[in-house]
């Protein structure tokens, strides 16, 4: 080989080390624009230097600065291949007429190695190793880039639009209006799911996520899951007295009594424990809280939370009834229920100590009348969906039967959390009813087959 046909071989791998740089730089701006969030963007821009606002003006022309790396892309990735075969071939070819490869063979052979090495090192270095770093490191990696497409783009802006103007042409003919920026809005659900995922990498304390969450949720929630449901409620009659009221009071800590003629059905009010002090003392063994309930608002059982909030809210007693499809009275809601909803179980020195879901053995007591949701909240038992509200609900449907107590039933479950196919299995043991009502059972995590104890 002669001194020229030396240096330009040389000249030529210089080449294609630059083309494959060039073809990891248009990779890298590509994945680590696509990458970033525009509220990062913008935020970093506000702060930032000349670098910053730099990403911040490809991020808003993006769809434009995809199409310009793409063009990039193509253009480097063809160069290399036209440069880097011919040289590559040269160099193996010697190698294949030293170990007796006839020359009618060895010339197709080495143009064959010199493709896959080629096409092989343009893949790593030029695609896979920037893509992988911009995934990693979005932020960096679109500062180190984006002057570089900036100026490609700059430079081929007709190729640019020309090339992308047919694409958008293309989408909308069938119909699809192009975007300019990729979609930053998000739904409730994506968004609880960016949190909870955030809260599992470390990159949000769990209690600020638990609060998003149950934020997000919480308009989605019905005034049937946020209520307290009937069988809780503590009425009192409309011939009852004050001294009444004081000693329910006294009794349950409650503050808010429905007053009813006979059952919830017939409410006609509401009183509050603080109306007591307008009732002279000497008189309040004779007057009848029919003469103080206060009209209470009726919300549908199916109206969203967000909703329920509002109509509370313009109500001074800051309390509604919850009526199902048929008029009836299915609980009571109050401004307490909502923000617990929020920010978890809010008690004071008159609640009931005992809590709704206590550590019992290898499980869980669990009371009847704890929603679904909150149940796998604290015990990590999710169940698939179904016609039932509560936990005791569920178990009712699964034995088909008003149960007695110490019956137990097997409860199925997955976790949508993981990638596990197999569902979980749990017992289910009825500890107490009320009446035809569960009002505590056990839930226990039954062991998969193979672990734990042998059966048999």
């Amino acid at each position: 080989m002669s001194d020229t046909n030396v240096w330009l071989s040389l000249l030529a791998i210089l080449a294609v080390v630059l083309l494959t740089f060039g073809t990891a730089v248009f990779v890298a701006a590509e994945f680590s624009l696509t990458a970033l969030e525009r509220s990062t963007v913008e935020a970093n821009a506000r702060a930032g230097d000349r670098r910053d606002h730099m990403v911040r003006r490809a991020h808003r022309t993006l769809s434009f600065q995809l199409s310009g790396a793409q063009v990039g892309i193509s253009i480097t990735t063809l160069a290399t291949g036209y440069l880097a075969e011919p040289v590559i071939g040269k160099l193996i070819h010697p190698g294949l007429d030293a170990i007796g490869i006839p020359a009618s063979f060895a010339g197709g052979l080495s143009l064959f190695f010199a493709v896959v090495i080629a096409t092989s090192l343009s893949m790593v270095f030029g695609e896979l190793v920037p893509k992988n770093l911009a995934v990693a490191r979005p932020v960096p990696t679109a500062r180190a880039a984006a002057p570089f497409q900036l100026l490609f783009s700059l430079i081929f802006t007709p190729v640019i639009r020309l090339t992308n103007g047919t694409a958008n042409w293309i989408l909308r003919r069938l119909g699809i209006e192009p975007a300019e920026e990729l979609r930053s809005a998000r739904t409730g659900q994506e968004l609880a799911a960016l949190v909870r995922n955030s809260a599992r990498s470390g990159s949000l304390d769990p209690v600020t996520a638990l609060l998003v969450d149950r934020s997000l949720q919480f308009g989605e929630r019905t005034a049937e899951e946020l209520m307290t449901p009937r069988p809780k409620i503590e009425t009192l009659d409309a011939d009852d007295t004050v001294v009444d009221l004081m000693d329910a009071a006294i009794r349950t800590g409650f503050s808010r009594f429905p007053i009813i003629k006979g059952d919830l059905d017939e409410t006609i009010g509401v009183v509050h424990v603080k109306q007591v002090f307008a009732v002279p003392r000497d008189k309040r063994d004779r007057v009848r809280l029919a003469s103080l309930a206060l009209p209470v608002a009726k919300v549908p059982s199916t109206l969203d939370g967000d909703a329920v909030m509002t109509q509370i809210r313009a109500n001074g007693l800051q309390t509604a009834l919850v009526v199902d499809e048929y008029g009836g009275t299915a609980g009571m809601v109050t401004v307490e229920d909502l923000i617990e909803e929020i920010v978890g179980d809010v008690r004071d020195e008159h609640d009931d100590a005992t809590p709704d879901v206590m550590p019992a053995g290898k499980g869980w007591q669990v009371s009847g009348l704890l929603r679904i949701d909150e149940v796998a909240a604290q015990t990590g038992f999710r169940a698939p969906e179904g016609e039932y509200e509560t936990i005791g609900g569920l178990v009712l449907q699964e034995l088909g039967h008003i149960p007695e107590t110490g019956e137990a039933v097997d409860l199925t479950a997955f976790d949508p959390d993981t990638d596990a196919d197999e569902p979980t299995h749990w017992l289910a043991t009825v500890v107490r009813m009320d009446g035809r009502r569960i009002d505590l059972l056990e839930l226990t995590k039954l062991e998969p087959a193979g672990e734990g104890e042998p059966n048999g």
